[in-house]
């Protein structure tokens, strides 16, 4: 029996529970324990489950009677997770944030300053797609703050997506932003809107976005998705929103996320978000999306800190890449997280250009936008084999530019990458 997915109230404790119990078998036992089974984590498997109870029930003690439940396999604590934080901070707006010429880009019309900007050419996607004739294939999924479904340079190539914080298909973020949309502004200069985003905006949009809480990670999911484009313009993209506006987000909802990808046919997940506690569920999800040959891309995270710190999912390197930041000198980023145990390529994250809320264009500094440069070489990689898998994905990738100790294998060269990858089954686009 699947149960159907209903709504926490926003004081309720939340458990991540990994049960051998049938469903109504576990809710039976909630009934009497004074939990609330509110649906299943991993799609069609129903064995992970989320529970809640009041806020007055003592979680410890909660977790304890459910650890010795004949039948309960695993349980833990839901986390709050966010976006938001670090040590990235805007510095000058690059030029190509306002180099708006139109030109064509696989079928589209993008800003000069993005198909062009340094980043691009700093790890050869251009010569890439063009030496291989490739252009992405296949789905890269995205976990973050959803898209904006309308901008024309990612329109054609969006699949509708889910939003796990409302539980509704469709992986807007535009949902999030409650003030009007502001009216198309040609002549507007960058303007700062969080630690980590300028963008071209109308004044009065932009000082709705600067310093609001409410929009502190507005925006992130359309521009790790204009990245993942830029590098694989042919891939499809699923946008699936498992944070809000503000960055924050259940680890329940990124377990529903990475579960709904791969029972999607997602091939490649992006996952530009970093956390410090170790999860048993978000390593089996991630052991079952490479079980399914899914490869898994992950941030390393922005507080300027090496080994012994260790985040996650960068951490899980059976299943994950995770990916540091660059300049555009090929030196680790001031605030770019480093060590082998998190990272294996770097790749550029300052003065990113990329797609942006409103049809326009900004520029992100964080690891956030160096991964998606990696999920887009692995679709890449995947014109040439459609039978790729996480660990065929990081051979080919750790042909790299070697920058040094605790940077992994090296920042990303799509060239050497695509030039490593063994012949076998696949077939090129044209």
């Amino acid at each position: 029996m699947a149960l159907l997915w209903t709504t926490p109230a926003m004081a309720d404790n939340r458990f991540i529970v990994r049960s051998a119990l049938a469903p109504n078998v576990l809710g039976e036992f909630c009934d009497f324990l004074g939990c609330r089974v509110v649906g299943a984590l991993d799609g069609t498997l129903n064995q992970v489950f989320l529970l809640t109870t009041p806020s007055t029930i003592d979680p410890t003690i909660f977790l304890n009677i459910l650890r010795r439940i004949p039948g309960i396999l695993d349980a833990e604590l839901d986390e709050l997770i966010s976006l938001v934080g670090g040590l990235n901070a805007v510095t000058t707006p690059p030029p190509g944030l306002t180099d708006n010429a139109p030109i064509n880009f696989f079928g589209t019309t993008v800003w000069n300053g993005y198909a062009r900007q340094p980043a691009s050419k700093i790890v050869h996607v251009h010569d890439a797609q063009h030496t291989f004739h490739v252009a992405g294939r296949g789905i890269v999924a995205d976990i973050d703050t959803g898209v904006d479904p309308n901008h024309p340079a990612l329109k054609s190539v969006l699949l509708p997506g889910y939003d796990f914080t409302r539980d509704q298909v469709g992986g807007s973020e535009m949902t999030d932003f409650t003030s009007p949309a502001p009216p198309p502004c040609a002549d507007c200069q960058p303007a700062i809107v969080n630690q980590s985003t300028a963008a071209v905006l109308d004044q009065s949009t932009a000082a709705v976005l600067d310093g609001n809480f409410q929009y502190a990670a507005f925006g992130h999911g359309t521009m790790v998705m204009g990245v993942i484009h830029l590098v694989a313009p042919r891939a499809q993209l699923l946008p699936l929103k498992a944070f809000r506006s503000d960055g924050t987000g259940y680890l329940s909802d990124v377990l529903r996320a990475i579960y709904y990808a791969v029972q999607n046919n997602a091939n490649v997940i992006n996952m530009s978000f970093d956390f410090k506690m170790a999860s048993t569920e978000l390593t089996n999800a991630l052991d079952y999306a490479n079980q399914l040959n899914a490869i898994c891309v992950a941030s390393a995270g922005n507080d300027s800190q090496g080994p012994p710190l260790l985040v996650y999912p960068a951490a899980l390197q059976t299943d994950v890449m995770g990916v540091a930041s660059t300049s555009d000198l090929d030196t680790r980023s001031m605030f770019s997280n480093y060590g082998d145990q998190i990272v294996w390529v770097a790749a550029p994250g300052e003065a990113i250009v990329t797609t942006y809320p409103f049809s326009t264009y900004s520029a992100g500094w964080g690891t956030s936008f160096s991964a998606p440069f990696v999920s887009g070489g692995a679709a890449l990689l995947r014109s040439l084999r459609t039978d790729i898998n996480e660990s065929m994905a990081a051979s080919a990738l750790a042909n790299a530019q070697y920058l040094g100790p605790d940077m992994g294998n090296g920042r990303l060269d799509l060239l050497l990458a695509l030039a490593a990858l063994p012949v076998g089954n696949g077939s090129q686009d044209q």
